[in-house]
C-alpha cells in the first residue's frame, strides 16, 4: 500500500513538474515573441493533474494572470482536483469527515 502511495506521489510530482516547465516554456516564449503553447495544452496539463505546478508558475512567473477565461478555468480546475482529493481520500479511510449535520 506504501509503494502505491509513493508511486502515486511521485507522478504528481513529476507531472506538476511538467507543468510548471510548460508554463515556463510558454512564458519565455512571449517574452522572445517565439510560437507559444496554446491554452489548450496548458489547461490540459492542469487538467489531468498539474494544477498545483500550473498555478504556482502563474504566480510566479506572472503568466496568464489577467487573461480570462483562462484564469477561471485553471482556478476551477484547481478547486475540481482539492476536491477529488479530499473525497477519495475520505472514501479511502485517510480522512474522517465528522460533520455534526443536525444537532
Amino acid at each position: 500500500m506504501a509503494t502505491h502511495i509513493l508511486t502515486i506521489l511521485a507522478l504528481f510530482m513529476g507531472l506538476n513538474a511538467l507543468a510548471f516547465l510548460v508554463y515556463f516554456l510558454d512564458k519565455q516564449a512571449a517574452r522572445s515573441r517565439r510560437r507559444r503553447i496554446s491554452e489548450r495544452t496548458l489547461l490540459t496539463l492542469a487538467l489531468i493533474g498539474g494544477s498545483l505546478g500550473a498555478v504556482c508558475a502563474q504566480r510566479l512567473l506572472r503568466h496568464k494572470t489577467q487573461k480570462e477565461p483562462f484564469r477561471t478555468l485553471l482556478k476551477a480546475i484547481l478547486v475540481f482536483h482539492a476536491t477529488a482529493v479530499i473525497v477519495l481520500s475520505a472514501a479511502a479511510g485517510y480522512i474522517f469527515l465528522e460533520l455534526p449535520l443536525l444537532d
